[in-house]
């Protein structure tokens, strides 16, 4: 009896796959690969593959980051979540460790032809299961924005609060005040005022002051935290409702 090739083996393979996060043009983007080959030609993919038997989940999703899209540098790397789904890929019964890794915005990776940038918000088809795990990923981040000093691994060495503001509004995809964002920062200790200043741009102004994080690897800074979209004005003569905030 010839067996079905399309059938899954009963021992599970292991995948990893990388939710790669920059801020591009003032929008969080994700590195996506178009597959060439079925299942799912001509939708577009998180990269990673299948770990090797000599290494460690995060060895392998580098390794494969390095070796198919050339993202050889992360600022941040964290594990996200498992997927364990029997259904998930239609060849093979595959369990898949996806990671979020985060590129900071000055940097640009050497891309091949087949990878590209893409805007969370609009995101193209997507194989598998790959989409929601997109938006896991942005979900995480964003939560941790809040109670965390991660927002080092999005940004350069050495920015203005309005960039920084910039770039807090492109991942957490609502508005944030500067003056609010740089007062909570500056109170938790995460930021260092680096005593340069910048030239105003051709909107005039006066020079801004340039900071830098205090410190360059993740750390939790205020667990209790949230940094929360502003609430509405309120119509005049409106009465604000009793109850829980």
């Amino acid at each position: 009896m010839v067996s079905d090739p399309r059938a899954k083996t009963s021992r599970p393979a292991h995948a990893v796959l990388a939710v790669v996060f920059q801020v591009r043009g003032g929008r969080l983007e994700v590195l996506l690969w178009e597959r060439a080959l079925d299942p799912c030609a001509g939708c577009w993919s998180l990269p990673g593959g299948e770990l090797a038997g000599d290494e460690t989940l995060e060895q392998s999703i580098r390794r494969h980051l390095a070796a198919k899209v050339d993202v050889r540098e992360l600022s941040h790397l964290e594990q996200l979540e498992t997927l364990s789904d029997p259904d998930r890929t239609p060849l093979r019964r595959e369990l898949a460790t996806a990671y979020l890794g985060l590129v900071p915005r000055d940097a640009e990776p050497a891309l091949p032809s087949d990878t590209r940038w893409h805007p969370v918000d609009d995101l193209p088809v997507l194989a598998f299961d790959h989409e929601p795990v997109v938006l896991a990923a942005r979900e995480r981040l964003r939560g941790k924005l809040s109670y965390t000093n991660i927002g080092f691994a999005l940004a350069p060495e050495t920015f203005t609060i309005s960039e920084l503001r910039d770039l807090y509004r492109a991942a957490l995809g609502h508005e944030i005040s500067a003056t609010n964002l740089q007062r909570v920062l500056l109170r938790r200790g995460v930021l260092k005022v680096t005593g340069e200043r910048r030239e105003p741009g051709p909107a005039g102004g006066r020079p801004a002051a340039v900071y830098r994080f205090e410190r360059l690897e993740y750390q939790i800074t205020d667990q209790f935290a949230a940094l929360r979209p502003r609430r509405a004005a309120m119509p005049p003569g409106a009465r604000p409702r009793r109850g829980r905030a």
